[in-house]
C-alpha cells in the first residue's frame, strides 16, 4: 500500500518518538509512512532535497505528490491526513482571501518551541526511566 503521506522524524529523541508514537496509534495513520532519521537509524532514502543533518533540526513530511515541507506546515499536512486531527490541519492552513494567516502564527510558534526541545527530551527520558 502507498502512502499519502512520508513523516521523518528522530527516533533518537525521547520527544519526537512519544510524539510519533501518539501519532501512529491514531485513526488514519495506516496511510503514513514514519521514517525515522535519528544518528542511529539506517540511512534513510530521504530524497535529493533534504539530508539527515536538516531533517533532525526540524520537522518535515513529504506528500504523495513528492512536495517536501516542514515545521507548522508539516504538521497541519500531517493532521490534514489523520481523520480525528482534520480540523485542526484545516485551521492552521485556512485561506482567508488567497492568504493563510494562521499558519505564519503557527510557525513561529514551532520556532519558539525548537529550544525547548532538549529539555523536554530529558524531562521524557527521566520520566521513562
Amino acid at each position: 500500500m502507498s502512502s499519502d503521506l512520508t513523516v521523518y522524524f528522530d527516533g533518537g529523541c525521547p520527544l519526537c518518538r512519544a510524539e510519533i508514537g501518539h501519532y501512529r496509534h491514531c485513526h488514519g495513520a495506516e496511510r503514513i509512512a514514519f521514517v525515522d532519521v535519528g544518528r542511529n537509524a539506517p540511512a534513510a532514502d530521504l530524497g535529493a532535497d533534504l539530508d539527515r543533518g536538516v531533517a533532525l533540526r526540524r520537522f518535515h513530511v513529504r506528500g504523495a505528490d513528492g512536495r517536501l515541507v516542514s515545521g507548522a506546515a508539516a504538521f497541519a499536512r500531517l493532521w490534514r491526513v489523520l481523520p480525528n486531527w482534520r480540523w485542526l490541519g484545516r485551521l492552521v492552513d485556512l485561506r482567508v482571501f488567497g492568504l493563510r494567516p494562521i499558519l505564519p502564527l503557527a510557525e513561529v510558534a514551532y520556532r519558539l518551541s525548537l529550544p525547548l526541545r532538549p529539555r523536554l527530551a530529558r524531562l521524557i527520558a527521566r520520566r521513562q526511566r
